[in-house]
């Protein structure tokens, strides 16, 4: 199943003119890295995809933005908070954090 990186990885390349064996080379990497990522049998950390994009002539760049909430199911609960006491909403929260805590640990 080939990836996003896959993919990203695959046009870069493609569009740089270069094969595998020629891109794996100037990133100082084997060509079987780059098929690996390409086909989505590996997924790369974001330094390796960086390496690689910059070695076909290409800059890795991720934006993180605020989606609007509209119609989102995170409203769904708001009225049932907003009923709560403080001391429940503290309740809430310390529950939502032990569940993080116990989520990271997985």
């Amino acid at each position: 199943m080939v990836t996003l990186a896959g993919n990203l990885l695959r046009t870069a390349r493609t569009r740089a003119a270069l094969s595998q064996r020629k891109l794996a080379s100037r990133a100082g990497t084997s060509q079987s890295v780059v098929a690996r990522i390409e086909l989505g049998v590996t997924d790369p950390r974001w330094e390796t995809l960086s390496k690689l994009l910059a070695a076909a002539g290409f800059d890795l760049d991720a934006k993180l933005s605020v989606r609007a909430a509209i119609d989102s199911h995170m409203l769904d609960d708001v009225a049932r908070i907003l009923r709560l006491t403080p001391e429940e909403r503290l309740a809430e929260i310390a529950n939502a954090s032990r569940l993080t805590t116990a989520a990271r640990r997985v």
